[in-house]
C-alpha cells in the first residue's frame, strides 16, 4: 500500500525496468518549523518536481524583490499580503489566491500577522539548500 510501479500508471517507463514510486503523507503539525528572522517563519515539504510551504510572516514582514524560475501561487490563509509586481499593487486577503509566472520580480509585505500556503514548480531548490539570504534579513516595513 502506498507503493505503485510508475509503469502502471499513465505515461509510465516505456522499458522494462522499474521505478518504485513511493507516495508520502504529511501532517504540519509534524514539520519543523524554520525560523528565518524575527518576522518570517516556514514549514516546507518538497517533492522531486513541486514543494508546498507554509510561510508565516508577522505584521509588516517584508520579502524583499527576488524573483525564481518556479512559478508560485500563493493561497493566503489568514491576514494579508501587499504585492508589488509588474508595475501593480495587488493586496490578496484570506481565501484569495495569486499566481506569480516564472521569473516575474516580486515583493510582499505582511499588512497583517499572515500565514500564506505557497505552492513552487520547480522547486525552489535556494530554498531546500538555504541560499535565501534575502528572506532571513529580517526587513520590516516603515510605516
Amino acid at each position: 500500500m502506498g507503493r505503485t510501479r510508475k509503469e502502471d500508471r499513465p505515461g509510465g517507463l516505456s522499458h522494462s525496468a522499474l521505478q518504485w514510486v513511493r507516495m508520502e503523507h504529511f501532517s504540519w503539525e509534524s514539520v519543523p518549523l524554520e525560523v528565518m528572522s524575527d518576522l518570517i517563519s516556514r514549514k516546507v515539504i518538497s517533492g522531486d518536481k513541486a514543494m508546498v510551504a507554509q510561510v508565516f510572516l508577522k505584521k509588516d514582514a517584508v520579502v524583499p524583490e527576488h524573483s525564481h524560475e518556479s512559478e508560485q501561487i500563493t493561497y493566503i490563509m489568514e491576514g494579508a499580503l501587499k504585492f508589488e509586481l509588474e508595475g501593480k499593487v495587488v493586496i490578496v486577503r484570506k481565501g484569495e489566491v495569486l499566481h506569480i509566472p516564472s521569473h516575474v520580480p516580486h515583493r510582499a509585505v505582511a499588512l497583517e500577522d499572515t500565514l500564506d500556503v505557497d505552492i513552487f514548480a520547480p522547486i525552489r531548490t535556494d530554498w531546500l539548500t538555504k541560499d535565501d539570504a534575502y528572506l532571513r534579513r529580517g526587513e520590516r516595513e516603515r510605516t
